[in-house]
C-alpha cells in the first residue's frame, strides 16, 4: 500500500494575507456605519417596491421609439469611434512603450500610457464637455483618452513578449526597421492586437451610454433627462434598448474574437 504524499506545510503569509483582508473588510463595515437593518425593514420594502412599479409598463410609443432608437446608434457610434481612434493611438504609444526605441522613449510613452488610464471616462468626459461642449464629440473623445491608456499598454505587452528573431533576420537580410517590422512581428501581434480593441469595445459600448449622465450623448443623456423629471417609464425603455444593444455588440464581439482563433475567444 503506497504513501500518501506528505502534506505541504501551512502557509503563513497567505493565512495572514486572509486575515488582513478579513479584517479589512469587518473595519470597512463599521467605518461606514450602513444601517443593513433598516434597508430590509418593510418599510424600505414597499417604498422600493412602488418606485419599481412606476417603470412599468415602459412607453413603447412609434415618437419615443424613434428617439431611443436615435440615441442607440449615437451610442454605438461614440463607442466605435472612440475604440478606433484609441486603437490607433495606442498603436503608436505602443512601439516606443516595448521598448524598440531606447530607454527615454519607454517610460515617456508608458507615462503617458499610465496618466491616459489613471483618469476614470467619467472624468475624462467632463473635462472634454468643457473643451468641446455637450454632446457624442466630447464623449467619443472622453472613451478614446481612456481607452488608449488601456489599449497602449495591452499592445505595449503583446510586442515585448513576441518573439523578435523573425525581425532580426529580416534585419540582416537588408530590409528596413520598418519592413522588418511590417513583415515579421506585426503579423505575430496583430490578432491579438484586434481581439483587445474588440474586448475593450464591449467595454466602451457600456461606458458610452454612461456618459451621457455628463453631457456625453447618447442613450446615457436620455436617460439622465427622463430620471432627472421622474419619467420613469421613458426611463424603462431607455434601459432596456441599453441592455439591447450591449447584449448585440458582446455577441458580434465574440464571434468576431472567434474567428481570430481559439487563443483569442
Amino acid at each position: 500500500m503506497s504513501k500518501l504524499p506528505p502534506r505541504p506545510p501551512p502557509c503563513l503569509r497567505c493565512w495572514f494575507a486572509v486575515g488582513l483582508i478579513a479584517a479589512a473588510t469587518v473595519a470597512s463595515f463599521v467605518y461606514l456605519g450602513i444601517d443593513y437593518r433598516a434597508l430590509g425593514s418593510a418599510e424600505s420594502l414597499r417604498l422600493m417596491g412602488k418606485f419599481i412599479a412606476e417603470f412599468f409598463p415602459p412607453d413603447v410609443s412609434p415618437d419615443f421609439l424613434a428617439k431611443v432608437g436615435n440615441g442607440a446608434l449615437q451610442t454605438l457610434a461614440v463607442s466605435a469611434l472612440g475604440t478606433v481612434l484609441a486603437a490607433i493611438a495606442g498603436a503608436v504609444l505602443a512601439l516606443p512603450a516595448s521598448g524598440r526605441a531606447g530607454w527615454l522613449p519607454r517610460h515617456v510613452a508608458r507615462f503617458v500610457l499610465n496618466f491616459l488610464r489613471s483618469v476614470p471616462e467619467l472624468v475624462w468626459a467632463a473635462l472634454m464637455v468643457l473643451a468641446a461642449g455637450i454632446g457624442p464629440f466630447a464623449g467619443a473623445l472622453a472613451l478614446s483618452l481612456h481607452t488608449t491608456g488601456v489599449l497602449g499598454r495591452l499592445f505595449a505587452e503583446a510586442l515585448e513578449n513576441a518573439p523578435r528573431e523573425p525581425e532580426h533576420a529580416l534585419t540582416l537580410s537588408g530590409a528596413g526597421p520598418v519592413s522588418a517590422f511590417s513583415y515579421a512581428s506585426l503579423p505575430i501581434v496583430l490578432p491579438q492586437w484586434v481581439a483587445y480593441t474588440l474586448y475593450r469595445w464591449e467595454m466602451n459600448i457600456r461606458m458610452a451610454a454612461v456618459l451621457g449622465f455628463v453631457g456625453g450623448g447618447g442613450l446615457g443623456q436620455l436617460l439622465y433627462f427622463h430620471l432627472s423629471i421622474f419619467q420613469q417609464q421613458q426611463a424603462m425603455t431607455v434601459l432596456i434598448a441599453m441592455f439591447v444593444l450591449v447584449t448585440l455588440v458582446d455577441f458580434a464581439s465574440a464571434r468576431l474574437r472567434r474567428g481570430l482563433g481559439p487563443a483569442y475567444a
